[in-house]
């Protein structure tokens, strides 16, 4: 009686699942109303990405030139076309997965039914019996549509239900799709372990080969694995997988790919997997001293609605604007300049190329290792593009001296140069003694008591650029630095809760800013630099060449448009301003030693109390800006030769940062042919207006100095404090008060 029961349940168990395929097969039959349209729905979207052969890969980033430089990606995959497929690899995985393949339609009834069956009696699903479709379908929902948790659970649940949906969708694509397409996509997908997705990952990670290249015994072991990935290492159970693999290959035997002779043979060879298994690095982490590069442009990428999933799940190629030549000669610099393990000091070189629609980044570096060990100096913040350290300094002087070349003065305009500067109503504090309410600077050092503004901004006395800042306005210098370069200062934010760096500024009216004493982008301040060389023409920096989709298309990148921000003929006269600091200013020693020659523009840059020291260079061939500073949890001064945290402090911006930029220029042929433009016309020169008269007497011509400073032997003063009001010709009378009354006269006689 028991054996009679147990048979009419087999057989009811049978037929029942005869019904149940026949359920799945059917369009949405035995599913009523709104749920039928649902999970038909549901399954027409999971087949359009069944189809299209997506599956995450690996995106490549590159120099300019191409050569990898990271790789990002969360399934190392490399998908190849079935003819780059070894056929014993397709035989193989064919015969000892699913012998049928080339019969069925997706669904193989005759084993279906005999598994579902035996799955009925015993309560649960004992029995698989998935044809390659339904494992690839399988695969598909986990590896490639699961995005949680719970929904990597219902692509491997073990329910009738999901058999049923997945015998469905399995069916459904042998309609759309080839054998061999399906055959490619499934081999081209499944996991083969150690981190191997896909049969060419599989091919490079244990044999150092390709999927076209594979053997019979390698794609025997390969097709054994995909069974249990993780049980059948060749690594950690490499008898599990030779037994695995021998039998893989009785199988090819049995479906008629191979003779009995040859597997037996093959059955004697050793696995032949490479030592280790080889695998690829994972993020910018593996860049070296391209990482800050690298990282910077995913965040720019990820800024332009190109995520970071975006990047892991597809396979782009990112090529960036990175020059290997000029990124070389920038990282060697700044390492031979500043020690990447000293303590509590770094320095930060980005190198942009000029251009009038366009502003490459050819290198972006830091003294500093990139990478996670702390110990040994090394980071992965963003040091290179970021508001960092102490300010930049004199190099800020060049902002008023564009204002005031705009608005009329002229680089022969002579500016007076008093020793100490007290102003009131532009912030306080300053050099020692200063009165209440007043802001006071002095310069460190001698010079002559007047020079021109061109000399002036060689030799870099404060007091000249606090006096002038007060005439020319606090706001429009302001305002130009950050439409050269300086787009975080006007960032929401970034001076406290409620002020930007440039709005603070302004409303405060702080007339320090003309000596740089707040934090910095040094890659904007590079930017600056080209604005200045492209004529006075603002372009995004930009750290991407092209970005390269799967199949070889650019994807476009929305990007800001350049702005003329700068009148090209003060761009011009700025530079050839600036052009006399390698010269006879306080980047002359630098320069003298590098033996450099060709033109540029330049600037120092010092910050009160030595904290950060700076340079500006630049011509048509390219603008960088090394800056050193504080970037440990301590703020000290900075000391010179070599560079430290010490407690006097004697770094200037014409010690390492000017000995920086020369010898990274001095690779860069780029820079050794750039030009400063056209020139200062004779307006620029002579000035107009107002401001293009002379402030103070003419200095009397000096002797050569043998590039030293024009004025007695003395390095650029350090800048601190807040700005002055106008020059005191007489003690308590200001030039400023003496032109009013001039004026005013004036118009009173009519004259």
């Amino acid at each position: 009686m028991s054996t009679s029961r147990s048979l009419l349940t087999l057989l009811g168990g049978a037929l029942l699942a005869a019904v149940l395929a026949a359920v799945a097969l059917s369009p949405a039959a035995g599913v009523a109303g709104l749920a039928a349209a649902r999970t038909s729905e549901t399954m027409e979207s999971n087949l359009a990405d069944l189809t299209d052969g997506s599956a995450p890969g690996v995106t490549t980033v590159t120099d300019v030139d191409g050569n990898p430089i990271a790789w990002i990606y969360d399934q190392r995959r490399y998908q190849v076309p079935g003819d780059r497929i070894a056929q014993p690899m397709k035989d193989a995985i064919v015969s000892i997965e699913d012998r049928r393949f080339y019969e069925h339609e997706g669904v193989d009834l005759q084993g279906t039914v005999r598994a579902m069956a035996a799955n009925f009696v015993s309560g649960g699903v004992a029995q698989g019996a998935s044809t390659l479709n339904q494992q690839y379908v399988k695969n598909h929902l986990l590896l490639v549509d699961a995005d949680t948790d719970e929904e990597r659970a219902a692509a491997t649940e073990t329910s009738i239900p999901r058999k049923l949906r997945e015998m469905r969708m399995a069916s459904d694509l042998d309609k759309v799709l080839s054998k061999d397409e399906v055959l490619t996509r499934y081999l081209n997908l499944v996991s083969f372990g150690n981190g191997a997705y896909g049969v060419e990952a599989a091919a490079r990670t244990y044999f150092d080969s390709t999927a076209a290249e594979l053997t019979v015994p390698q794609a025997a072991m390969l097709a054994g694995i995909v069974q249990s990935s993780s049980w059948l290492d060749p690594y950690t159970n490499p008898d599990a997988v030779i037994e695995r693999r021998n039998t893989v290959l009785d199988s090819m035997v049995d479906y008629g790919a191979l003779d009995t002779d040859s597997a037996e043979s093959f059955k004697a060879e050793p696995l032949g997997v490479v030592e280790e298994p080889i695998g690829l690095p994972n993020g910018c982490i593996s860049a070296g001293d391209r990482g800050f590069m690298c990282d910077y442009a995913l965040t720019y990428l990820e800024s332009k609605g190109i995520s970071h999933e975006m990047l892991t799940h597809g396979s782009y190629t990112v090529r960036t604007t990175l020059d290997p030549q000029v990124q070389d000669a920038a990282h060697d610099a700044v390492t031979s300049n500043v020690d990447p393990k000293q303590p509590g000091v770094a320095e930060v070189l980005n190198v942009v190329e000029p251009g009038r629609d366009s502003r490459p980044i050819r290198a972006m570096t830091s003294s500093r290792d990139y990478g996670l060990d702390l110990d040994a100096g090394e980071t992965m913040l963003p040091q290179p593009s970021t508001m960092v350290g102490n300010g930049a300094g004199s190099v800020f002087k060049i902002f008023t001296a564009a204002v005031a070349l705009d608005k009329g003065m002229g680089l022969d305009t002579v500016l007076p140069v008093p020793t100490r500067y007290e102003a009131t109503g532009m912030g306080s504090g300053g050099a020692a003694g200063c009165p209440p309410n007043t802001y006071c600077v002095e310069n460190a050092g001698s010079y002559k008591s007047a020079l021109t503004l061109k000399d002036a901004l060689a030799q870099s006395p404060n007091t000249t650029f606090v006096q002038l800042i007060d005439r020319v306005g606090v706001e429009p210098v302001v305002d130009l630095a950050v439409k050269l370069g300086l787009r975080s200062y006007a960032t929401p934010g970034s001076w406290d809760e409620e002020n930007s760096v440039a709005d603070y500024m302004k409303k405060a009216n702080l007339g320090s800013f003309t000596l740089g004493p707040t934090a910095v982008n040094a890659l904007e301040l590079s930017n600056t630099g080209a604005s200045i060389a492209s004529g006075g023409r603002w372009c995004e920096p930009n750290p991407i060449d092209a970005l390269i989709d799967e199949d070889g298309n650019e994807v476009y990148i929305e990007r800001p448009e350049c702005e003329d921000v700068l009148n090209q003929a003060t761009a011009n006269a700025l530079m050839e301003g600036m052009s006399e600091d390698p010269k006879s200013g306080t980047a002359s020693d630098a320069a003298s030693a590098a033996g450099w020659r060709a033109p540029v523009a330049s600037k120092t840059g010092t910050t009160e109390s030595h904290q950060s020291a700076a340079f500006i260079g630049f011509n048509s061939g390219l603008a960088a800006a090394p800056y050193i500073y504080n970037d440990g949890t301590s703020t000290t001064p900075l000391c010179s030769h070599p560079a430290q945290q010490c407690g006097g402090g004697n770094m200037y911006g014409g010690d390492e940062p000017a000995e920086t930029w020369f010898a990274m220029a001095n690779r860069v042929p780029a820079a050794a042919s750039g030009n400063l433009g056209g020139g200062a016309s004779d307006r620029y020169r002579r000035g107009s207006g107002p401001l293009g008269q002379s402030q103070a007497p003419a200095p009397q011509p000096s002797a050569p100095s043998g590039g030293q400073n024009a004025a007695p032997a003395s390095p650029e003063a350090p800048d601190g404090g807040a700005p002055a009001g106008g020059e005191e010709v007489i003690p308590g009378v200001r030039q400023e008060d003496i032109d009013n009354f001039t004026n005013d006269l004036r118009g009173a006689f009519g004259l």
